[in-house]
């Protein structure tokens, strides 16, 4: 059956139809556009307009639904309002008095605080599309947490911010960016925003975080991703400069939370001087602020269970440059630290820098840090993705010469049993560390060549020299009996079909315990090869001599006599 299409003069009386109800909509948008901006303009001319006010947060009501030309126009309207007023404004705990005055300066105050309201659900609404809209919100936002507190810096309304932030799923990034690319170069937002976190994580509750941000709202984060969430926050702030070199700072508030306390240090300097002097803080007493604060956010972060494994793991491996430089005291972290070290596996690989900088600098002690480090001498240490950082904090832990014998003697055995069984970039890091173990100890270098001392185990039919006495498998380091031992693995790589490992190993037949004449591997430049790295260095090696398969006669075996001396080989006719 055709289908019926409408004839052409009817669909042109559609289409005028339609053109007709577009114009009429978009006048009818543009007159409601035009009620909105003389309701501000009214507001702000007149005291009598007062009621417009409760019209105008209507329409910033995230459930009103109003489209953002209204929202922009009504939220520029009641930002022109507040900013002279809200600095004279009381407190929102106060209560009216018969005083009409009074009276009308508390219902401002109320009403100001469901304008931050109002503009701190609309930062994390999905519903606003416009970005720029978006950043207008937050620019109006934090001119009210400006002088919101009586010309102060308002930490409540910012608090309530930063925690709807954090909740937040689908924005916390985009107001993130917003907060790093403008207001985290003030130093006091950065403080008060190290507060904020502090205090969000000290009631927080992650196990049952979940259940509750479900009752409060659906488009809430809780678990892992809120946990996610503060880290990306604490991550993104501006690490600490070398504060006592700066003279001046950067404030959001002039007026803010260090001119108290520098009040009362310059006043105690111009009685004992008798000059001048002004409210600027100085540098000493804003760093000391900054760094206890800094501390107290991340060690309550740092104390959340359980972390997710990325989060866990980011933090461990930027944690000896991101955090321990600029907190008031790096002991605190020997806990977090500790645990991380004893899990074992990459975690323990992760967890050694920041131990190391806690026991070198800091003077931190712990007991079990070498036999920890021992147990991580496993193969696959050699494919791990963090190896290279691993190899060189192992040779520098192994660096001192404080170290007892046995210790320096069952690392260089353990690594040497290791080159057996890795792969030939491996070996060639074992080969550099146990170099520089033998060049720094010379009382482990009678495992080069070690002799029979006991002339009565000698003649002991059941004292085999054959036998290695070294314990791979213990885990007290002493009790491996590696002194006992020698390095008969590294014999081995002699003959190893890898060129550079089998060339490598002759550095070991020079006598290292004179120190004149022979100088540290550099770990590094071994630390991160693999096969390819060697592959591509061989490539470019120019080789002057190369070896063929050169024979004076056709050769009537695979063997020759000479390739096993001692054994003689007869053919079945030699045989009859």
């Amino acid at each position: 059956m055709a289908s019926i299409q409408p004839s052409p003069k009817k669909r042109k009386n559609n289409n005028k139809q339609s053109t007709e109800i577009n114009k009429r909509n978009n006048k009818k948008k543009n007159q409601d556009l035009a009620d909105v901006r003389k309701l501000g303009q009214q507001l702000l001319s007149n005291r009598s307009h007062i009621n417009n006010l409760p019209l105008l947060l209507n329409i910033l009501n995230p459930t009103s639904s109003s489209p953002p030309e209204f929202i922009l126009e009504a939220l520029l309207s009641v930002q022109s309002f507040f900013t002279p007023l809200v600095a004279e404004l009381p407190s929102s705990s106060a209560k009216p008095t018969e005083d009409p005055e009074s009276v009308y300066g508390v219902w401002l105050r109320s009403k100001f605080d469901e304008f931050v309201e109002f503009l701190i659900r609309l930062s994390v609404s999905t519903t606003l599309v416009e970005e720029a809209l978006r950043e207008v919100v937050v620019d109006t936002l934090m001119e009210c947490v400006k002088v919101g507190n009586a010309g102060k810096f308002h930490s409540s309304i910012y608090h309530k911010f930063i925690h709807t932030m954090v909740y937040s799923i689908e924005e916390a990034d985009t107001l993130l960016d917003l907060l790093v690319s403008k207001y985290f170069k003030y130093i006091d937002v950065c403080y008060f925003t190290y507060i904020s976190l502090e205090k969000l994580i000290r009631t927080l509750d992650v196990r049952s975080a979940s259940a509750e941000s479900e009752k409060e709202s659906p488009a809430s984060a809780s678990g892992e991703l809120l946990i996610r969430n503060i880290h990306h926050v604490l991550s993104k702030i501006p690490p600490l400069q070398q504060l006592g070199e700066k003279s001046e700072f950067e404030m959001w508030n002039a007026s803010g939370v260090f001119t108290k306390d520098s009040k009362t240090e310059t006043k105690k300097k111009s009685k004992d001087s008798k000059t001048e002097t002004n409210d600027v803080p100085s540098s000493a007493i804003i760093s000391k602020k900054m760094k206890l604060k800094f501390s107290k956010a991340w060690m309550a972060f740092l104390t959340l269970e359980p972390l997710p494994i990325d989060v866990y793991k980011e933090v461990l491996v930027t944690l000896h440059q991101a955090v321990i430089p600029y907190l008031s005291n790096p002991k605190l972290l020997s806990d977090f630290l500790t645990k991380s070290y004893d899990i074992g596996g990459v975690i323990s690989v992760m967890a050694l820098s920041s131990l190391f900088i806690l026991m070198t600098e800091h003077g931190f002690e712990y007991p079990n840090f070498y036999v920890k480090l021992y147990a991580l001498l496993q193969p696959s240490i050699f494919i791990a993705k963090h190896r290279a950082k691993f190899f060189q904090l192992l040779d520098s832990c192994l660096k001192s010469p404080l170290l007892p014998a046995y210790l320096a003697a069952s690392f260089a055995k353990k690594l040497s049993r290791l080159a057996l069984t890795i792969p030939s970039s491996g070996s060639l890091v074992v080969i550099a560390l146990i170099h520089n173990l033998l060049r720094r100890h010379p009382s482990i270098n009678c495992l080069v060549h070690q002799e029979e001392k006991d002339q009565t185990a000698k003649n002991d039919i059941s004292a085999n020299p054959g036998i290695d006495h070294f314990k791979n498998e213990e885990t007290d380091l002493m009790k491996t009996n590696a002194l006992r031992s020698c390095l008969w693995e590294i014999d081995t790589l002699r003959h190893h079909y890898c060129p550079p490992l089998s060339r490598f190993v002759l550095s070991l037949e020079n006598d290292l315990t004179v120190r004149s004449k022979t100088t540290e591997v550099a770990v590094k430049d071994f630390s991160s090869g693999s096969y390819a790295t060697i592959f591509r260095d061989e490539m470019r090696r120019r080789v002057k001599q190369v070896p063929l398969a050169f024979y004076k006669a056709i050769p009537t075996s695979l063997f020759s006599e000479s390739d096993f001396g001692g054994w003689t080989f007869q053919s079945e006719e030699q045989k009859q």
